[in-house]
């Protein structure tokens, strides 16, 4: 892993595989507010994901004078979504409040402005298949409700036995399953109507425009300024925000081996015909040793309703999953990890499943790239001896439940 973790990151790579979310792309995939490249900003932003898009939103919404700049290597929301890591119980209590208060928050936000994108707050399940995850899940749930409480929402947890999980949540072989609040939402659709928002108040959106290198040119605190160089021009802003995830030391060095890019892989597959037709009422995450997947059910309404949307199968690819770490490679997938996704769904609901579709079981797969650390954390916020740097990145994976709370404390950086 440490060496895999010195492989030189690269900027993002032309034809990636076709995410199923993105397609088809929204109408300002490509869009750019002027033809040409502003030569100043006050703040610019290098990435249009989910941290790149609400960090111009409250930039806009508290100083609507702003000059801010959205620059974009790809597509507008061009990423990827995935897990976090385990930590102490103090941390983990925090962490578990940080993620029920953004669920709560992204939904509402979605209500409050009308973004149509699935957005649904939902039970979930976490089906487990290990005697040994069990046991500590079950030690850590009961160390959390007595550190926040039997009342507090974030720390009810039901638990259920191997006959619920086959009957309840029609999943045979189980140890055990536990149901919590979550949510579920096509962060594509979210942050795509985020960035809309970010257009109304003024923002210049330029896609197609990978950063190549920052590059701090004069001053010191409140005078601070960088050149962005990018293949269309250079322009100087007086603050500059990293919101590029896994691609981070593609444009800032300093990070390499820090932040390491990881590659997931993803399936969207066409229910069985025992599956309900109405749909699953649940998000499901499978939990097994030495690993675990996560599947999405597609709602009512939406299109290609009632599609399974599976994810995980890292630790099946080559390796054990080592030739997915160190890798900005998203134009392929793995073909043991598309066979293993492709045939998890059968094997967990068994005759639960039926028959496959006339028109096969999977209808889309492709790969994405994510940003993990070092230590586990995430990294946000100034960085030390660059004045007038930021960054919000490096979420192991589970960007869409952290990454928009964490970036709050930026705005106050104008």
């Amino acid at each position: 892993m440490k060496a895999r973790a010195l492989i030189p990151v690269t900027l993002p790579r032309d034809s990636p595989t076709v995410s199923y979310w993105q397609d088809p792309p929204d109408g300002i995939a490509h869009f750019r507010s002027t033809p040409k490249l502003p030569e100043s900003a006050d703040v610019v932003i290098v990435g249009s994901g989910i941290s790149g898009a609400c960090i111009a939103y409250y930039i806009l919404s508290r100083s609507p004078a702003a000059n801010v700049i959205i620059l974009e290597a790809r597509q507008a929301c061009s990423g990827a979504s995935g897990r976090n890591a385990a930590v102490g119980i103090e941390e983990a209590v925090k962490i578990a409040r940080l993620e029920y208060d953004n669920i709560k928050q992204v939904h509402a936000f979605a209500r409050e402005h009308g973004i149509s994108c699935e957005s649904r707050e939902l039970e979930t399940v976490d089906i487990i298949y290990d005697q040994t995850v069990w046991d500590e899940s079950v030690r850590t749930i009961d160390q959390m409700r007595k550190a926040m409480g039997e009342d507090d929402p974030v720390s009810k947890y039901t638990l259920w036995n191997s006959k619920d999980a086959e009957e309840r949540f029609l999943c045979k072989g189980a140890v055990g399953a536990i149901t919590y609040e979550a949510g579920s939402i096509s962060a594509y659709k979210f942050v795509i109507g985020v960035l809309k928002l970010c257009l109304e108040k003024g923002a210049n959106l330029q896609t197609g425009t990978p950063v190549t290198a920052i590059t701090l040119v004069s001053g010191d605190g409140d005078e601070s300024r960088w050149i962005i160089s990018t293949p269309r021009g250079k322009l100087l802003a007086s603050k500059t925000i990293i919101a590029t995830n896994g691609y981070t030391a593609a444009i800032y060095p300093k990070l390499q081996g820090r932040i390491v890019p990881v590659k997931g892989q993803i399936t969207a597959q066409r229910p069985g015909a025992n599956i309900p037709r109405d749909g699953l009422p649940r998000t499901y995450s499978f939990v097994y040793s030495g690993g675990y997947d996560y599947m999405i059910p597609k709602p009512e309404g939406s299109k290609f309703a009632g599609d399974i949307v599976m994810g995980g199968g890292f630790t099946k690819g080559e390796d054990k999953g080592l030739s997915q770490y160190g890798t900005t490679d998203d134009t392929t997938v793995a073909l043991e990890i598309s066979e293993y996704l492709t045939s998890s769904t059968k094997k967990f609901f068994g005759d639960n499943w039926g028959q496959d579709d006339p028109e096969g079981r999977v209808r889309r797969e492709w790969s994405g790239i994510m940003g993990y650390s070092t230590d586990g954390f995430p990294w946000v916020g100034e960085i030390p001896g660059e004045p007038g740097l930021y960054i919000s990145a490096s979420f192991q994976g589970h960007g869409n439940t952290l990454s928009t709370p964490l970036i709050l404390p930026l705005p106050l950086i104008y």
